[in-house]
């Protein structure tokens, strides 16, 4: 699936020795990741296009003429639409032309060498893990180390991300965002230190199910155990009063996989909170608090009469969704500016097809986690069709490929092939 790359600002600046140049500023998951020229994209073009052919979707033409206020608009628009539109292949996304041509842009762009340096990483229950790393290392590569330094098995490194996490000073625990895999987490948490951000590593997965995977290895269980225990401070879970009798019977008897197993029963366990937002339904102008896991966004609804209206929004009932920009709020000239953000879904109400949108900072976020449901019910699927197939002796003909189109979180049939 695409990834959450925007340029909503742009600027013209002067060339040292004469003519102007524009410089764009390109946003990952709705933060202020690189800036970059035309040309230095289209240099980056040429090279996919040497590796992956064909593949590599088109790239936005040269003007030869001086351009317009609408052609430099409309270049913008296209530039963004190719970002998105080239990470859709995973073979692309993971090669060396692609991290190396990000991670020179984010050091260029913030302005850090690569050196040696010492990295925290933060668990659940407020310690960390400090790292020796190299300042260009990917967010890949640091998970890698922490997960060996914290003895998690290899094959279960992929159930755990890296995030931008505030911890507020009246107790709120907000996940800002995911790392992505070829970023700089070094890079972005100096860019982001007037966020007062820290990086903790966390569980990605939106199944609770998938806890049972990682119950043969101590380091995953402690870090399921201690993300529980937080999230039931935090309360972004609420088990009720006998439950919570249990739990804390279960904590003293140093039981974490009996807490484990009776907390899977505690609503919105294995859920990602966003913080409260403002919401178009039922009517304008509601405030939601918004959980998101489990097939559903589960949000908590308060109406302009202040009644309070418990709403489920089911997965497969979204057709599909898109993150917009409302604009910029102007902020000091290093940080650049702190965009408004709304996330419409298409959803399936009463037989009828409507638009619902949240408005969030956390847009980025709540999309990301969308993807995450649609690609763990397609590894499910998958997976449930490969044993029918066993079970049945059927052995099919033909391979579908799918890709997602234009619109996030629908998929359309590219071609079929013979087995």
């Amino acid at each position: 699936m695409k990834m959450h790359f925007s340029i909503p600002v742009s600027e013209q600046l002067l060339e040292k020795f004469g003519g102007r140049y524009v410089l764009y500023s390109v946003y990952l998951e709705g933060f202020l990741f690189c800036k970059v020229r035309y040309s230095q994209l289209h240099h980056w073009n040429d090279q996919l296009r040497r590796i992956f052919g064909s593949t590599v979707p088109a790239f936005p033409p040269k003007f030869y003429l001086a351009m317009t206020k609408s052609m430099a608009e409309e270049r913008r628009s296209q530039l963004e639409q190719y970002l998105q539109s080239v990470t859709v292949d995973p073979s692309i996304t993971n090669s060396d032309v692609f991290i190396s041509f990000f991670r020179k842009l984010q050091q260029d762009t913030f302005q850090i060498q690569t050196q040696r340096a010492s990295l925290d990483v933060y668990l659940a229950d407020g310690r960390n893990v400090r790292l020796d790393i190299q300042t260009s290392d990917t967010a890949e590569r640091v998970l890698e180390v922490v997960s060996y330094k914290m003895g998690l098995s290899r094959e279960l490194i992929g159930y755990f991300s890296l995030y931008f996490i505030q911890d507020h000073s009246n107790g709120v625990l907000s996940v800002v965002k995911k790392v992505a895999e070829f970023e700089l987490p070094y890079v972005s948490l100096q860019s982001m230190k007037e966020s007062d951000c820290k990086i903790g590593i966390r569980k990605w997965y939106m199944d609770p199910s998938l806890d049972k995977t990682l119950m043969d290895c101590d380091a995953s269980v402690n870090l399921l155990y201690m993300q529980a225990l937080q999230e039931i401070e935090k309360n972004w879970v609420k088990p009720t009063d006998e439950q919570m009798q249990k739990m804390e019977s279960l904590q003293k008897a140093a039981n974490k996989m009996k807490v484990l197993e009776l907390v899977q029963e505690v609503q919105h366990y294995g859920y990602m909170q966003l913080d409260p937002c403002t919401c178009d339904y039922p009517e304008v102008d509601c405030s939601a608090a918004v959980h998101v896991g489990n097939n559903e966004i589960s949000c908590s609804i308060k109406l302009p009469s202040n009644q309070t209206k418990e709403v489920s929004f089911k997965i497969n009932r979204v057709r599909c969704w898109q993150v917009t920009f409302l604009g910029a709020v102007t902020q000091p000239k290093d940080q650049g500016p702190e965009q408004t953000l709304e996330l419409r879904f298409e959803y399936n109400d009463s037989d009828s097809w409507k638009w619902i949108v949240f408005y969030t900072k956390q847009a980025f976020l709540l999309s990301s986690c969308l993807k995450k449901i649609i690609s763990e019910q397609l590894m499910k699927t998958t997976k449930e069709d490969k044993e029918m197939i066993a079970h049945s002796g059927f052995i099919p003909r033909k391979r579908i490929l799918v890709r997602p189109n234009k619109e996030d979180g629908v998929f359309e049939k590219i071609r079929e092939e013979d087995l």
